[in-house]
């Protein structure tokens, strides 16, 4: 459960995350750019209506024409003839995306004008000039600016032939062209050159529209000029379709009222002037995705790339202007989404015919608004950081992936079948990486604790290198049972059994931790590779591959300081009398699980850690604190130690030389030094068997050394032999009866 809610909190950040990026600009850009971008290219190219068709100005037109290469210099009754041509041709609209904005030769101009009167159906377009003035008070000083934009017609005796004149401005995220304005609110919310295009090509299904806008609302025509004077003059048109667009835009109830199925003209009609001013363009694909003549061949020049079905424009909207599919220098040139890898980029003039398309099918790309798309990101992120960090690795990378790969399917499906656009760059490029690497980190660090914690467990049973090896899955299963050279050091505690009787349970329990605590610091310090607990005994092994004086010499610094760390044991228990005990002996051992019934413990096995047990136990007899057998002391000079001769020990054949050590070198006090000399003279009378001069010689040591319990014994043992002669044996071997 905790894991889980921790995954909820690791999502629930992802989904913040992503929150936070969509709010931004950069987010913005970054949906703009890249998101739609993937959307298209995974949709690929849309097969526009067949009923808007582009008639293409370019680099050939004007030779194929007999007329200059540039078209600004051609007689404008050639347009005029255009205009002839597809009236004759039964063009529904033809808009002309080129501006005339001044008038030249009067007879040419005559001749398109005159073109246009027949026709009756001719949109030009304006242009829409913006720029910041500075605002002034009485004094002259600026005080601030204001953005101001001027409609630039096209020249007026032109203008008043046309049956409309709208602008087509389109904004540019960057260096890219996403949206189109539908109405444009900074010119008074005049509409654009797609929506006039639309309103005359649908002028039948107007009065249909105003019927269900009069069932709605009586009154709201009346503001409204006559739909049939409308047609008749641009300004009017104008007038009328601004009205609409206030009609639907003050009445909430009114789109869901009028509006009907898709295929509906009065739905596109409905739609047009309900839907937002500014839209994103759907493209149906690169540059001649729409259906392009050439320009000459609407003239009747013949052209072996036109079909006769090409030239079939009865019923059909037709925009007029430059559009070069292979010269990716063209004039009026916009990058898009489809711009091609040749450098060709969509014309003005064909995104004009798109966004025309888009507004006559009602299929205009839709952005999810604000709220809608922070409560996907927000699920998204949270299923997405909850399946990354709750689930194991195996099983909620596939299935994160799979959500991942569902949320874009999603998206593809409702962006085609529904012209919806859903986040898709920040989710599935930002969001998807961020909770992926989140999760699985935290999958890390917590599979990393629970190693640490396993190995902390662990390392309370077995050497450190086992559980290092252990953890990171390099152990040989050789190695948890093994036979190793190493030295091994028991310790026992003087007293234990009378401590034990006089401590409750718990306090004894916390006596014990708190004495293993004391001896395990050192132990630790000099590396101890194996440390079993026995009671209130200790028995731990410094091991090594082959015989080497590395582990001996770490066992006996071991003890020396573990006499010493004792010392402030006593000082906090106030147990003075209480009196650690330490043997030691090198040899081979069995290093390993040791048990039965399923439950085992890593143990030390062997002769040696027999004998090191034997040779702490001498202790108590000998009254000292730390032996070593001579096994263990072999070539250490840096030592003050002394020899307490040969012993033999219950169970065993052969005697062991056995050692005190009582000191480092460089630590150890001038009356130690003294001590092993003195005592040293001692032994070696008592190993001749003079033993009464031995006797006279362990006095002495004693009447110098009170506490010295190696001569204590050594002064016993004599005069017991001379007591009793010949019951003692041989003097150069002690042995011993008891444990």
């Amino acid at each position: 459960m905790r894991r889980w809610l921790i995954g909820l909190l690791v999502g629930l950040a992802v989904g913040s995350a992503g929150l936070v990026l969509e709010a931004l600009p950069p987010g913005v850009a970054l949906e703009q750019s890249v998101g739609l971008s993937l959307l298209f290219n995974a949709r690929g190219t849309l097969a526009p209506p067949d009923d808007v068709v582009v008639v293409a100005i370019d680099g050939r037109s004007g030779e194929q024409l007999g007329l200059p290469s540039l078209p600004r210099e051609w007689p404008r009754s050639v347009h005029g003839e255009l205009v002839d041509a597809l009236v004759r041709l039964g063009a529904s609209v033809v808009a002309f995306d080129v501006h005339f904005g001044i008038a030249k030769d009067p007879q040419s101009d005559q001749a398109f004008i005159d073109a246009l009167d027949r026709a009756g159906n001719v949109v030009l377009v304006e242009l829409l000039t913006g720029k910041r003035r500075p605002i002034s008070d009485q004094t002259g000083r600026h005080v601030g600016m204001v953005w101001e934009e001027d409609a630039v017609p096209p020249f007026s005796a032109l203008a008043e032939s046309a049956a409309a004149v709208a602008s087509f401005p389109l904004p540019k995220e960057g260096a890219s062209v996403h949206h189109f304005w539908v109405f444009k609110e900074s010119a008074d919310a005049s509409p654009t050159l797609p929506a006039v295009v639309l309103q005359i090509h649908e002028r039948d299904a107007l009065p249909a529209l105003l019927d269900r806008i009069r069932a709605v609302d009586p009154d709201a025509l009346n503001v409204l000029p006559i739909p049939d004077d409308a047609f008749a003059n641009p300004a009017q048109l104008r007038l009328l379709m601004r009205g609409l667009r206030t009609i639907f835009e003050t009445a909430p109830e009114m789109p869901g009222a009028v509006a009907t199925a898709d295929a509906d003209p009065v739905a596109a009609l409905a739609a047009l002037y309900a839907g937002d001013a500014q839209r994103f363009i759907n493209f149906y694909g690169p540059p001649g995705t729409i259906t392009t003549v050439p320009y000459h061949a609407v003239m009747g020049i013949e052209d072996p790339n036109v079909t006769p079905e090409a030239l079939d424009l009865a019923g059909k909207v037709v925009f007029v202007g430059y559009s070069d599919l292979f010269d990716p220098g063209q004039p009026d040139r916009f990058h898009t989404v489809f711009t091609r890898e040749d450098g060709v980029d969509l014309s003005g003039v064909e995104i004009a015919a798109t966004t025309f398309a888009n507004l006559l099918t009602n299929r205009s790309l839709t952005q999810l608004d604000h709220l809608g798309a922070a409560a996907l990101l927000l699920v998204f992120g949270l299923v997405l950081g909850a399946l990354a960090y709750a689930l194991p690795v195996y099983i909620g990378v596939p299935v994160a992936l799979v959500w991942i790969l569902s949320y874009g399917g999603a998206a593809y499906w409702m962006f085609v079948e529904r012209a919806l656009i859903l986040p898709v760059a920040t989710p599935l490029l930002v969001m998807a990486p961020i909770g992926l690497f989140v999760g699985l980190l935290g999958q890390y660090l917590m599979e990393r604790r629970r190693g640490q914690r396993i190995s902390a467990a662990i390392n309370y049973y077995l050497p450190d290198e086992l559980v290092r090896d252990l953890v990171q899955d390099r152990l040989e299963p050789g190695k948890l049972n093994q036979v190793v050279y190493g030295t091994c050091l028991a310790t026992d505690m003087a007293g234990f059994s009378t401590i034990a009787e006089n401590l409750p349970p718990a306090e004894l329990a916390k006596f014990l931790n708190d004495y293993f605590e004391t001896l395990a610091a050192p132990l630790k310090k000099h590396g101890v590779h194996v440390t079993e607990f026995r009671a209130d005994a200790i028995m731990c092994a410094w091991v090594a591959d082959k015989p080497s004086p590395d582990p001996r010499r770490k066992a006996l610094l071991a003890a020396l300081d573990a006499g010493e760390a004792i010392k402030d044991f006593r000082k906090r228990h106030d147990m003075p009398g209480a009196r650690l005990r330490i043997g030691l002996e090198a040899g081979y051992v069995y290093v390993g699980h040791a048990g039965g019934g399923g439950r085992f413990v890593y143990s030390i096995v062997g002769d040696s850690a027999n004998t090191a047990s034997r040779v702490e136990g001498l202790n108590k007899h000998v009254g000292t604190q730390i032996l070593a057998t001579g096994e263990v002391v072999a070539g250490f000079e840096n030592l003050v130690m002394r020899s307490l001769g040969a012993f033999q020990f219950v169970g065993k054949t052969d005697a062991i030389p056995v050692y005190e050590v009582l000191a480092k070198r460089e630590t150890a006090t001038q009356a130690q030094i003294q001590l092993c000399e003195v005592f040293e003279s001692a032994l070696a009378l008592y190993q001749e068997a003079r033993l009464s001069e031995a006797a006279d010689r362990f006095q002495e040591i004693l009447e110098a050394y009170p506490d010295d319990g190696p001569s204590r014994f050594y002064l016993e043992r004599s005069r017991r032999m001379l007591a009793e002669p010949g019951q003692g044996g041989d003097p150069r071997v002690i042995r011993m009866d008891a444990k």
